[in-house]
């Protein structure tokens, strides 16, 4: 289904990761960022195929960035061609680190709440 969606954009190479989900390393991803140039643009059919984490997603995002590469992801309101998909993402992604950082100090709350029981 995915690799349809994406022959379906027109994409003119498609690499498919075939790997279990924890792995880290990841050779067509490794591939791909290799051979990307400046002005392309990389068609996922989901950010969560592109990073494994959220710290991953956003590093090689803004990777890409840095390097004039875009990023449209066919089932999430991202294309980071345009200046309102740079802004959905970093929106998100800000979001992201919000509830992750939420969560740690409630965390750090409830560790602190237990010893002093």
């Amino acid at each position: 289904m995915q690799i349809d969606a994406l022959n379906n954009e027109g994409c003119k190479k498609i690499f498919s990761e075939v790997a279990n989900g924890a792995r880290q390393d990841r050779p067509e991803l490794t591939k791909l960022l290799e051979i990307v140039e400046d002005g392309d643009t990389i068609v996922i059919w989901k950010l969560d195929r592109l990073g494994r984490s959220l710290h991953h997603l956003v590093k090689t995002v803004n990777d890409l960035n840095k390097n004039n590469i875009g990023l449209i992801s066919l089932n999430d309101p991202i294309n980071t061609t345009t200046a309102q998909g740079r802004l959905m993402f970093n929106m998100f992604a800000s979001l992201a680190e919000f509830e992750r950082d939420v969560i740690y100090e409630r965390t750090i709350a409830g560790i602190k709440s237990a010893k002093a029981r």
